[in-house]
């Protein structure tokens, strides 16, 4: 009788800690990206989710200037010209993509494979910038 005593209070007691703990983490608010921006030091990253992301934020900007750098040549083109960046542009981002997931799948399951995914995609995507940059002044 007192091991069920016992039994049931150690139930009632860890069974309500787990429901507060896992409604406590469905009902914490995200954090803004500027704020967990400030707390990682991307010049050290001590784990590997620190490098993960620092590996976006690093992608993300590239991104960034991807599209800016494109933004500034579509209007410079004729709109024949601009049509056809707009077709090579949605295919180098399927061929981007297709690329990544291939160099990403050599560490399936790792812990890894975020940073190398992102990593090839900040690296093609500057690549990709620099071939904008060369049609920009081009167009000029």
């Amino acid at each position: 009788m007192y091991y069920l005593f016992f039994l049931i209070v150690n139930i009632l007691t860890f069974g309500s800690w787990y429901t507060s703990s896992v409604t406590a983490a469905s009902t914490t608010p995200d954090l803004p990206k500027m704020h967990l921006a400030q707390k990682l030091n991307c010049n050290n990253p001590q784990t590997q989710l620190e490098i993960n992301q620092c590996t976006n934020l690093s992608y993300q900007n590239a991104d960034k200037k991807l599209n800016a750098t494109y933004q500034k040549l579509l209007p410079k083109l004729d709109r024949t010209r601009k049509q056809k960046l707009i077709t090579a542009q949605q295919a180098w981002i399927k061929f981007r993509d297709a690329s990544c997931e291939f160099e990403r799948s050599q560490y399936e399951g790792g812990t890894i494979a975020p940073a190398i995914y992102l990593g090839c995609l900040e690296n093609i995507t500057k690549e990709r910038t620099q071939q904008l940059q060369e049609y920009l002044k081009s167009e000029i």
